[in-house]
Formats: structure tokens, C-alpha cells, sequence
């Protein structure tokens, strides 16, 4: 799943919470009872754990924390049982406890240890740790349970950039271990975009704005449309009127678009690869058909590419953009063409 890298400079070390939730500490047993353990290379624990590989190294070789084994082979590979055992012990060093003294515990006190965290102030990691929970074992009431907390004690906002898109961001990690299906992934996906949906349907249609008018759409071939939903979030809120045209839409549509309700700016976004030299003749041709409207544009081939952007176009990279262009028409909207005051 690919999504725009959102961040905010926000110290997030502790957050306070009121409803209480299962951490991860769950050991398998029952999840793989029907299926094989599945398999990490130490960049997936990487990735999965937010703990540099170097760092697992000395964990492994000083302390023998974890054990991995090695294939015919001889090459290394981790366990879903190292895995558990390294997100915990990563939270209980954050919480003060030393490696030394987590290594010489078994996996039921490192357990016990970590449960007595969450009757304290869950951590972002430990609300990160059960995200990761309930998408493997696709546990909706966890993933609302997680979520509620999070969005009373930090807001919408944070959740959905902090909590959520990098959730996200380690599902093809973990779908290429073996650790989750499309089908879990389709589930959180949709659990995601119904809260986005909801939050979307509480902001009040704007008409009567004097603001530009916002067309957000994702081009033909392109289907990874939380980012946009997001971002649609976050126009919608900063007063501006929205028309949110959805996934994979025909280029033709644009411009009978423009003939029913004209608009001035055109968010779109980039995921999948075209091919060489598509992405720029995609531009010009965008350029071409729209000459007097302004391009906010994101995505992974867009940040890959680093395609020749003309004067209308700005590349959007993360959420702090948006807002930075949103504010501008809000406060200079008699300015329309002053594009060199526009620039991230």
C-alpha cells in the first residue's frame, strides 16, 4: 500500500488514555495453529519494529535476545515469535527498563511487564504495536478500540498520519513475509477509509465559498486513493468547496467536469508506474487541456521521478504542504497568478 509520507513535529513519546487495550503480546499459538510461521529477514524486523538493524544485531549477538535461525543455505531469518519478542522488548526499554536486564527474563515475564504498561499511558508505539495486531488478526473491535483512543487524546489528524498511514506503509512488508493476505489488507484498508468517510461527511458541503473550487481525482489505472481522501479531509475543512471525483477517472471527464462546475485548482496523485517518459507527457498534456488552473500534485513516481514541473504545477509531499497551499488561497485568493508566492 502506498501512501504520501505525512509527518508532524509533534513529541508524542507519552499520550494520556482513557479506554485501556490489549497490547502486542500475543504469542501465535493460536493464529498459526492452521498455517506455517511465517518468515522475516532482519530489514522486515527492521521495518515492522522501527528498530535499526544494527541495533538487532547487538541485541542478538550481546544478549541473545533473539535466536534466528538459517536456512540450507546459510542464510539468517527471524521468526514470528522473534518478532513479538523484539516489539516488546522495545517497548519496555523505552519505558526505562535495560537490555541487559529484558534478556534475562522468559517470554512470559517480558509478557506480564508489558500488560502492567498499558495500566499506565499507552505510548505511541504500544498503539502502533496494536494496530499491527489487529490487522493480522483482522480484529475490527481493536483496531475502533485503538482508534477511538487515539483520536480522543491526540486527534483526527495525528491519528491518521502517525498511527494510521504508517500502518500502511508496513503492510508490504508484512505481505511479502507471509504474515498477512489481501484479504486483511482489504479489510483495515476499508476500515481506514470509512473513518475517513465519516470525518469527510461531517464537514459541511461548502457552495457559496469564495474560495477556489478543489477537484481531487486519481488518474486512470490509479486506485490508492487514501492519501486523496485525506487530503479532500483536509480542504473540506479548511472551508473550501470540494469535488472529489474518486479513483481511475477517464482524462475526458476532467474537462466535461470544468463545463458543469468550472474549478480552479486540481489535486491529483501518482502511485503507479506509466513507463518512461509517461509521466511527463502526462504533465504536459494536463498542462495543455488546463492551462489557467493550478496543479497540486503527489505521490511516490512523482517524489521517484522528479519530473519538470510547469509554473502551475506544485508538488505536494506531505500533509504540511497542503495546508501551506490551502492557506495561501485562503489568504490571497485575489492573487490567482502570483505563483512565486506558492512554493513548498
Amino acid at each position: 500500500m502506498n501512501v504520501d509520507h505525512m509527518h508532524i513535529g509533534t513529541n508524542l513519546n507519552k499520550v494520556p488514555s482513557t479506554i485501556k487495550i490489549a497490547i502486542f503480546t500475543f504469542t501465535h499459538s493460536s493464529y498459526n495453529s492452521s498455517r506455517s510461521m511465517s518468515t522475516y529477514s532482519i530489514k522486515d524486523l527492521e521495518k515492522l519494529s522501527g528498530i535499526k538493524a544494527h541495533t538487532i544485531r547487538i541485541w542478538e549477538q550481546r544478549y541473545h535476545l533473539i535466536e534466528p535461525k538459517r536456512t540450507p543455505t546459510n542464510i539468517r531469518y527471524y521468526s514470528d515469535d522473534d518478532l513479538v519478542k523484539l516489539m516488546n522488548t522495545s517497548l519496555l526499554n523505552q519505558n526505562g527498563y535495560k537490555i541487559s536486564k529484558i534478556a534475562q527474563l522468559n517470554d512470559s515475564r517480558i509478557k506480564d511487564m508489558v500488560i502492567k504498561l498499558n495500566t499506565g499511558e499507552p505510548s505511541l508505539t504500544i498503539q502502533s504495536s496494536n494496530l499491527v495486531k489487529a490487522l493480522i488478526e483482522a480484529d475490527e473491535l481493536l483496531f475502533n478500540q485503538v482508534f477511538e483512543t487515539s483520536v480522543e487524546n491526540l486527534g483526527f489528524e495525528i491519528t491518521i498520519e502517525q498511527l494510521l498511514f504508517p500502518l500502511l506503509e508496513n503492510i508490504g512488508t508484512l505481505w511479502l513475509a507471509g504474515t498477512i493476505c489481501p484479504a486483511q489488507e482489504h479489510l483495515i484498508s476499508n476500515l481506514i477509509r470509512q473513518k475517513l468517510m465519516v470525518a469527510i461527511d461531517q464537514q459541511r458541503v461548502k457552495t457559496e465559498s469564495k474560495l477556489p473550487r478543489i477537484l481531487f481525482y486519481l488518474p486512470e489505472g490509479e486506485f490508492h486513493d487514501i492519501g486523496i481522501l485525506y487530503y479532500s479531509y483536509l480542504a473540506r475543512k479548511a472551508n473550501f468547496e470540494v469535488i472529489y471525483l474518486g479513483t481511475s477517472v477517464p482524462f475526458r471527464d476532467l474537462e466535461k467536469m470544468d463545463q458543469i462546475r468550472p474549478f480552479q485548482l486540481i489535486f491529483t496523485s501518482f502511485v503507479t508506474s506509466q513507463g518512461e517518459d509517461t509521466m511527463a507527457q502526462r504533465i504536459e498534456k494536463k498542462r495543455k487541456a488546463f492551462p489557467d488552473k493550478i496543479f497540486l500534485i503527489s505521490g511516490w513516481q512523482i517524489k521517484q521521478e522528479q519530473p519538470f514541473l510547469p509554473k502551475n504545477f506544485f508538488k505536494v509531499s506531505s500533509s504540511a504542504d497542503l495546508k501551506k497551499a490551502l492557506d495561501y488561497f485562503l489568504k490571497r485568493e485575489n492573487r490567482k497568478h502570483d505563483y512565486n508566492k506558492l512554493c513548498f
